[in-house]
């Protein structure tokens, strides 16, 4: 983690594509954003004017099949969590997402795409220190047999993600990552999106998954893998997940000195943990990045401080 000031982007990029959900044509815009205004969504292509909605916890309205953010009047952006896994990924601080549909588009079911449209629009240093949420207790949260936990981790932010499915191609996998933007560039950013084919026919049916093909979505029936390009990665199923949590928990509004942990988690439980988390402030403060820096280094040079030590795919059940 880099203690250092705020970013935002240098200037704006677009990308383009179809939600997954929908099925239907959207242009997404990332662009700049005044000190601490933290990740704003604004969608246009509405009746009337435009609207904004922040990405925060507060803000999330749905997390059965994806993210879901919208106000009192209802959704407004559907599938949030790689546009802002990218952006916190990346140390991105402050950004607006102008939006002209209802669902970030889906790209390859990465979040490659949109950290190649932070590469172009450039990020630039502004002028105030970056603050961060310590989690100072650790803060549990369990559904069943799905758990998750967020913990004290004097170092940045930690993801340690397992997963267990019954379809034996998936099987159990593990991933962990400590974030960096160099870490999540190379280790997470192009892990994809999955499910299984039982699932898929069953959200077609009831109208949901009308964007997801072969070319956004790893798909897997009972015995093997559908793709014929096959896996980027060995562990990509466990590695997206990773990339899940860090754009649900990006929700926090301000980046995390924290452990994530999960447990055949998915939005939902991201939701949960984070809510959680924040409802106890006896379990967080904020803090900027000079005292940051300076109590990451404290366990070592005085032997004491901190005791320490971020999902689901687009479609398909919430738990693994």
């Amino acid at each position: 983690m880099k203690f250092s000031r705020q970013t935002t982007l240098r200037s704006q990029a677009t990308v383009y594509g179809v939600g997954v959900h929908s099925g239907l044509p959207v242009n997404l815009t990332i662009g700049p954003a005044p000190i601490d205004a933290g990740f704003i969504f604004i969608r246009t292509g509405l009746e009337g004017a435009d609207r904004e909605v922040p990405a925060t916890a507060e803000s999330v309205i749905a997390t059965e099949l994806a993210t879901v953010l919208g106000d009192g009047e209802g959704a407004l952006v559907s599938t949030a969590e790689h546009v802002l896994a990218a952006l916190r990924g990346m140390g991105v601080d402050n950004a607006t997402i102008e939006i002209d549909g209802p669902e970030v588009p889906i790209m390859d079911g990465s979040a490659a795409a949109f950290v190649a449209a932070i590469d172009q629009a450039g990020i630039v240093t502004q002028q105030a220190m970056r603050r961060f949420i310590q989690v100072l207790k650790p803060v549990q949260v369990a559904m069943g047999d799905c758990f998750g936990e967020l913990r004290p981790h004097a170092a940045g932010f930690r993801a340690e993600v397992e997963i267990d499915f019954a379809n034996p191609v998936i099987g159990r996998q593990k991933y962990a990552l400590e974030l960096s933007p160099e870490g999540f560039r190379r280790e997470v950013s192009r892990a994809r999106t999955f499910g299984c084919m039982s699932d898929v026919a069953k959200l077609w049916s009831a109208g949901f998954a009308r964007g997801a093909s072969f070319e956004n979505s790893v798909v897997f029936d009972e015995t093997r893998l559908l793709n014929s390009e096959g896996l980027r990665f060995a562990d990509e199923c466990a590695r997206h997940k990773v990339l899940d949590a860090i754009g649900d928990l990006a929700l926090a509004g301000l980046p995390l000195l924290g452990a994530y942990r999960s447990y055949r988690g998915g939005h939902k439980l991201n939701h949960a943990v984070l809510i959680a988390l924040l409802a106890d402030r006896t379990a967080w403060r904020v803090v900027e990045s000079s005292e940051a820096a300076r109590r990451s280094r404290a366990p070592a040079e005085a032997g004491h401080g901190i005791v320490g030590g971020m999902v689901a795919p687009a479609y398909g059940p919430d738990v693994s």
